[in-house]
């Protein structure tokens, strides 16, 4: 690692924010107009700092499923507006600016969260180092990567599965619960592997390493990648898990696909975060996940960015099944269970202050 990091491109040092702005491209402004130039990664000297041994204190789930539902289904109301007053659909472009614009909200919105909580919790090995803000380097980079995630992910989903003689009436609410839990665990299914061959294999290894260039990761940095991993990330793992879960037969049309995706985007940024509390990846089938010993925390992912290089291990994204299952997984450091707070928990629906 020593040797990659001679490369100027691959510095992760971040001072642009006390530049010159004479100096500022337009990705510089996007960011500060935008309220993303001081995420949770800056160096704000009234974040608390805790030792390894300090209780972690405990997120209860059920406030991320809120969370995430009440933003999914905002759109979904809109919409079902939109076709009550017109007397007609939106049009497959029409559905895909809508959902694009709404993705980009939610996703800031989400990330302006995190920021204040980060400043107000701290974050998992906070007495070691800081969280790694957006190099210099790679303003452009993280500009572009969160504009085309949050872009051509609407347009995928809209491209395949939006039925104009569908609304948002179609939702199958029975069998939705199960369904988001469903994709979640075979979308990580096609991420493990993939993203566990990134690490294994010379040449791929090449397209991921930049990812890894971050070792505390903040949420602007979920997407930092080389442009071959963006598409994958994107779009090659998104459309696997919707052409699986369609050949096993679940109802799963273009309105489940987008209230599916939130869960997993939110759960992409948390766990970018490195916010220091005891919260899972949000899922429906989390239930299970916990009796096998499946769930996956925050500090799973930070641990695999922390520790892990060329060969690593919590290769999972949305839950930890697959590590169990194949041997990947990693003792967590500061979350173990004898180091939880079950009595002290924490409010995060909500951005504190």
């Amino acid at each position: 690692m020593s040797t990659s990091l001679r490369n100027p491109k691959d510095s992760m040092k971040s001072t642009w924010n006390q530049q010159d702005r004479g100096q500022w491209t337009t990705a510089h402004w996007m960011l500060k107009l935008l309220g993303l130039d001081s995420p949770s990664s800056d160096k704000d000297k009234s974040t608390p700092v805790h030792e390894k041994s300090d209780k972690v204190p405990y997120a209860p789930e059920l406030q991320f499923h809120i969370w995430v539902l009440i933003h999914a289904l905002v759109p979904l109301s809109i919409h079902y507006a939109y076709i009550a007053y017109f007397g007609r659909n939106m049009s497959a472009f029409g559905a895909f600016f809508f959902y694009s614009f709404a993705f980009k909200a939610i996703a800031i919105h989400q990330l302006h969260v995190l920021r204040r909580l980060g400043n107000v919790y701290g974050f998992f090995d906070g007495d070691k180092h800081e969280r790694d803000g957006v190099p210099d380097i790679g303003v452009r980079k993280v500009v572009n990567s969160l504009l085309s995630v949050a872009t051509f992910r609407p347009m995928m989903t809209v491209f395949v599965a939006y039925q104009i003689n569908e609304g948002p009436t179609t939702i199958n609410w029975l069998w939705l619960p199960l369904t988001i839990g469903i994709y979640g665990l075979i979308l990580d299914f096609w991420f493990y592997w993939y993203h566990r061959i990134m690490h294994d294999t010379d040449s791929l290894w090449q397209y991921h390493r930049t990812h890894h260039l971050t070792k505390h990761p903040n949420p602007l940095l979920t997407i930092y990648a080389d442009s071959v991993q963006e598409v994958f990330d994107i779009v090659g793992i998104p459309m696997m898990a919707y052409i699986s879960m369609k050949l096993v037969g679940f109802p799963f049309s273009f309105y489940d696909w987008w209230i599916s995706q939130q869960y997993v985007v939110f759960t992409e940024i948390l766990g970018h975060s490195g916010l220091r509390m005891e919260a899972t990846s949000v899922s429906t089938l989390n239930w299970l996940w916990r009796f096998l010993d499946a769930e996956l925390v925050i500090e799973d992912h930070d641990l695999h960015h922390r520790k892990g290089w060329r060969k690593s291990h919590n290769y999972g994204k949305q839950t930890r099944v697959w590590d169990r299952l194949f041997g990947t997984c990693h003792p967590r450091i500061e979350g173990h269970k004898d180091n939880i707070d079950y009595v002290n928990t924490r409010r995060v629906l909500q951005s504190p202050g």
